[in-house]
C-alpha cells in the first residue's frame, strides 16, 4: 500500500495581508452598526449589521483556512487541522439562521406599527459601511483571482456593499417622505437574502462533516479513468471526500496484473488523479489478482 501525503499549500497564502486588512476594516463597522442600528431605532441597520456578520465570518473563515494551510499535520491530528474551518462554518450557519428568523419576525412586528427612525443617522452609519465596503473591494479585486478562497472573500464584500446601498434607499424614502415602513420593508429583504446563503453554507458544511463526495468531483469519471490504466484489472472500495473546502481525499483498492510492478502502476495512478482531479491526498492498496478480502465494497 503507498500513501501520497504532501501537505497541500494555499495559493491564497501571500494574499493573506490584504484580507486581514478588510477583515478588521469590515469587523470595525460591524461594531459601529450595531450600534448605530440601537441609538437610531432603525432594523434596516441591525439586519445589515446581521448580513455583515456573515461577511466578517466569511472573511475569518477565508484567513483560517489559509492559516489552516500553512500548518503541519501531527501525530495527534494526522490530517492537520482542517476540519476547525468546518465546525466553525456550521456554528456561523446555525447562529446565521436564528438571526434572519428573528428578523423577518422583527420586521413583521414593526409592520404592524413602525416606529419612527432617525433617518439622517441611518443615512451616515450605512453610507461609512458603503465606503468600507468599497475599500475592501478595492483592495482584494485583483487577490480575488489568486484562489477561489480569495474569490469567496471578495464576494461576502461585493454583497455587503449592495445591502448598504438598499439600507440608505431605506433611509433617504424615510427622510424625504417620512414613510417608516420602508424600514422594516429593507430589513425583511435583507433577512431573506441571508437565510438562502446561510442555509448553503450550512449544507455544504454538513456534507464535509459526512464525508460526502465533493461536488467537484465526478466519481463515476474518475473511477473510468482510473480503470483505464494500463495494469488495472478491477478497482473496488473508492472512496472521496474533502478534508476541508478545496482539499480532497481519496482511498481505493486496486487489482493489478503482472504487466506493471507496484511502483509503475501507483505513479499512473497517482498522476492521473492529482492531476485531472485536483485530488491532493491519495491513498492506494495494490492487491495482486486472486487476493481475497473479508468485505468488500463498490
Amino acid at each position: 500500500m503507498n500513501e501520497k501525503n504532501t501537505q497541500p499549500t494555499s495559493a491564497a497564502s501571500k494574499h493573506k495581508k490584504n484580507l486581514l486588512i478588510v477583515l478588521s476594516l469590515s469587523g470595525t463597522y460591524l461594531i459601529a452598526e450595531v450600534i448605530g442600528g440601537i441609538l437610531t431605532n432603525s432594523l434596516a441597520l441591525l439586519a445589515d449589521a446581521a448580513h455583515m456578520l456573515t461577511d466578517v465570518v466569511g472573511l475569518l473563515l477565508a484567513f483560517i483556512a489559509i492559516k489552516i494551510g500553512e500548518r503541519k499535520a501531527n501525530t495527534k491530528k494526522t490530517f492537520g487541522y482542517y476540519r476547525t474551518e468546518i465546525l466553525a462554518a456550521v456554528i456561523n450557519a446555525v447562529v446565521l439562521l436564528g438571526i434572519s428568523l428573528y428578523v423577518l419576525y422583527e420586521a413583521y412586528q414593526r409592520f404592524q406599527n413602525p416606529p419612527e427612525v432617525q433617518s439622517k443617522s441611518m443615512l451616515i452609519v450605512a453610507g461609512i459601511g458603503l465606503l468600507v465596503n468599497v475599500v475592501g473591494m478595492m483592495i482584494l479585486r485583483k487577490d480575488s483571482e489568486a484562489s477561489l478562497n480569495m474569490k469567496g472573500a471578495y464576494f461576502e464584500v461585493l454583497s455587503d456593499m449592495l445591502t448598504s446601498v438598499g439600507v440608505m434607499i431605506a433611509g433617504i424614502i424615510m427622510l424625504t417622505t417620512n414613510w417608516y415602513y420602508a424600514d422594516p420593508l429593507i430589513s425583511a429583504a435583507i433577512g431573506l437574502l441571508i437565510f438562502p446563503r446561510t442555509w448553503r453554507l450550512l449544507k455544504e458544511a454538513i456534507d464535509v462533516l459526512l464525508e460526502s463526495t465533493p461536488k467537484d468531483v465526478d466519481i463515476d469519471q474518475l473511477r473510468q479513468s482510473l480503470e483505464k490504466i494500463p495494469g488495472v484489472v478491477e478497482l473496488h472500495d473508492l472512496h472521496v471526500w474533502s478534508l476541508t473546502s478545496g482539499v480532497n481525499a481519496m482511498s481505493a483498492h486496486v487489482v493489478k496484473d503482472s504487466s506493471n510492478t507496484t511502483n509503475q502502476l501507483l505513479e499512473k495512478l497517482t498522476n492521473e488523479t492529482m492531476n485531472n482531479f485536483k485530488i491532493t491526498h491519495t491513498t492506494f492498496q495494490i492487491e495482486d489478482e486472486g487476493y481475497k478480502e473479508g468485505i468488500v465494497h463498490s
